[in-house]
């Protein structure tokens, strides 16, 4: 059986456009064996993962499992969990963290998924609830390593998660799922959330480095989660274009669908008030692709970025003549 991360790299599937589209994530430890849908079939409460899944999913969030590298131990009545929760909008993104025990998480249902999914006020970013504290340790390297999802995040994630444990000097976890096992190993970064795919440990050392010093690398970029595939793939085009690499330099702050079929008018603004229209073009045309091991090859939608125009003050970008 052919992998798809093999035919998707070979026939060079572009990766801009491509990451899983969440303002918030909620990231749980639970050791142990992960089912395809972990949240569900894992040692995690099921109930409590089904619960937290809508939740989330109602307010634009995502919820996955979370583990050290290395050998996973059953799950223990005594075991401590670490529980990530972070929001990915540029000059608003933050990570909260605490370590609840094994029957404690179920205080997780009283997280109110929809403040958190506002932009923060004037006092700062909500506080989740007592015993959380802010995250301000190492950038979050995540790599998704579910074979029973798919064989290629386990082929090649659980080698980089691994070696970049070995490493030292970050913290690093595999996770259950990030969507795109095409582009394995896959990486979601935080606190920016940028992912990115096909990335060996080097590489993703030199994004780590960046994001300490709240810098973004395009290089194997599939984009930021808090944008939808257009706004991603607009982002990462601006930050070509410019040379951009500030963190919370550029937001997507409005896209527009033109009534040729496939076709959008993406704005990206930059902190300083500099405005670029991106126009993007949706397509299938290309070579099929399995997206995922098993799968029949089929087309697999691409978002490419055909013009960049910088915008003059004052102009109003989707305004139709």
């Amino acid at each position: 059986m052919s992998m798809c991360a093999t035919a998707s790299q070979a026939l060079a599937e572009p990766l801009a456009g491509t990451a899983a589209t969440a303002r918030i994530w909620l990231l749980i430890e639970q050791p142990g064996p992960w089912g395809k849908k972990a949240l569900t079939q894992s040692h995690f409460d099921p109930e409590l993962g089904q619960a937290l899944d809508a939740a989330a999913s109602a307010h634009g969030g995502r919820v996955a499992l979370i583990r050290r590298p290395g050998r996973h131990a059953d799950n223990s009545p005594t075991a401590r969990h670490r529980v990530y929760l972070a929001r990915t909008v540029p000059g608003d993104s933050w990570v909260w963290t605490t370590e609840l025990p094994a029957g404690g998480l179920s205080a997780l249902r009283g997280l109110d998924f929809g403040a958190l999914e506002a932009p923060s006020g004037t006092g700062g970013p909500p506080v989740p609830g007592p015993g959380w504290e802010p995250y301000t340790g190492d950038p979050l390297a995540l790599v998704c390593t579910n074979g029973k999802r798919d064989r290629c995040c386990a082929l090649l994630g659980r080698p980089l998660a691994a070696e970049l444990e070995a490493s030292g000097g970050t913290n690093v976890w595999e996770i259950t799922h990030i969507g795109g096992h095409r582009f394995a190993p896959t990486l979601l970064v935080l606190p920016y959330g940028y992912a990115y795919g096909r990335l060996g440990a080097p590489a993703v050392k030199s994004v780590l480095d960046a994001v300490r010093d709240g810098h973004v690398l395009t290089d194997g970029c599939r984009g930021r989660s808090a944008w939808d595939r257009p706004g991603q793939a607009a982002d990462l085009a601006v930050r070509e274009h410019t040379g951009e690499t500030g963190a919370h330099a550029l937001a997507v702050t409005q896209t527009r669908e033109e009534p040729e079929a496939g076709r959008r008018l993406v704005t990206v603004t930059h902190q300083d008030g500099r405005r670029w229209r991106v126009t993007l073009v949706e397509t299938a045309e290309g070579p099929a692709v399995p997206a995922s091991c098993g799968a029949a090859p089929t087309s697999q939608v691409r978002m490419a970025a055909v013009r960049i125009e910088e915008l003059p003050p004052g102009f109003r970008p989707h305004a139709r003549p």
